[in-house]
């Protein structure tokens, strides 16, 4: 297991061959149920899966050692209508019991401690923090058969990797630690919010996060219940501004070497369904960011 995980890799050693003919498998359908859209300052989540395609995220950080105070706002346009967001899969890295390290099932959904809304911390046997530009994201979920009508009582598992591009659990540097990983359960207004940093940007991907839906907080002890399973895409401006602050720096890099054409889950989207994935920011490296996505489920 390298230290820098890649979400493109099968996590049951498959191939590339494989991946691809789901993914294209998955286009097809993505395309016959469209794509999520939203009004204001909400943005379209697609579907977050640890290796799967398509997928919004939202993220912000601030650093308490970068001096950059820049603020920057990202938004996107409504279609005035919400569709569901299509499956991915969910990588190497998810740990929700679809597979192991160092023989081991790793599932942190069993774990007490996992429903929290700041995720910046591991709990249990270890406090530490992981350090980033801070973000506070909002995810709202709706049911696109009734409306885009709010759901309430359902689990969102949130995950993604460090400012050093390493996943918790399952990174070398860092298999004692298990922050970055929570849930939280959504109101009557089908909203949660995370605390967290903006991910990193490692060789091989666009930033993103992952997360997967489940029906209630009961059922969210293994990947066999979800609802729904994706991925959220960083905006370019933030990543921009993000990884010019201390601590992102091998981002800058990595960075400069992929674009969501060439994305291996990304690339399979149309400029207009990528430019739909983008979700709102506002606030700066300083201070932190806030960011809003919409979920879109067919119930």
């Amino acid at each position: 297991m390298t230290d820098h995980a890649h979400d493109h890799i099968d996590d049951h050693d498959r191939g590339l061959q494989h991946d691809l003919q789901v993914m294209a498998a998955q286009m097809q359908r993505r395309r016959l149920l469209g794509w999520l859209a939203t009004g204001g300052s909400a943005a379209l989540l697609a579907a977050c899966g640890g290796g799967g395609s398509s997928s919004s995220t939202t993220s912000s950080t601030a650093s308490t050692t970068s001096t950059t105070t820049t603020t920057t706002t990202t938004t996107t346009t409504s279609s005035g209508s919400c569709v569901a967001d299509p499956t991915e899969t969910n990588g190497p890295y998810p740990s929700d019991g679809s597979n192991t390290v160092n023989g081991v099932v790793s599932n942190i959904l069993t774990q007490s401690g996992v429903v929290r809304s700041d995720i910046r911390s591991s709990f249990g046997s270890s406090t530490t923090t992981a350090p980033g530009i801070l973000v506070t994201l909002t995810l709202t979920l709706v049911n696109t058969n009734n409306g885009c009508a709010p759901l309430s009582g359902y689990a969102i598992y949130l995950w993604h990797c460090n400012r050093s591009g390493e996943y918790s659990l399952y990174s070398s540097a860092i298999q004692n630690e298990n922050y970055l990983r929570g849930v939280q359960v959504t109101d009557s207004s089908g909203k949660v919010t995370f605390v967290t940093i903006f991910p990193a940007c490692y060789d091989g991907r666009w930033p993103h996060m992952h997360f997967e839906v489940y029906p209630s907080l009961a059922t969210a002890t293994s990947y066999a219940n979800r609802a729904l399973v994706s991925q959220l895409a960083m905006p370019t401006d933030i990543c921009n501004t993000v990884f010019a602050t201390t601590g992102y720096s091998a981002s800058v890099t990595n960075f400069a070497k992929v674009s969501l054409s060439t994305d291996g889950i990304f690339g399979d989207n149309t400029s207009a369904q990528i430019a739909a994935m983008t979700p709102s920011f506002s606030g700066s490296t300083s201070a932190g960011y806030t960011a809003t996505a919409t979920i879109g489920l067919a119930v």
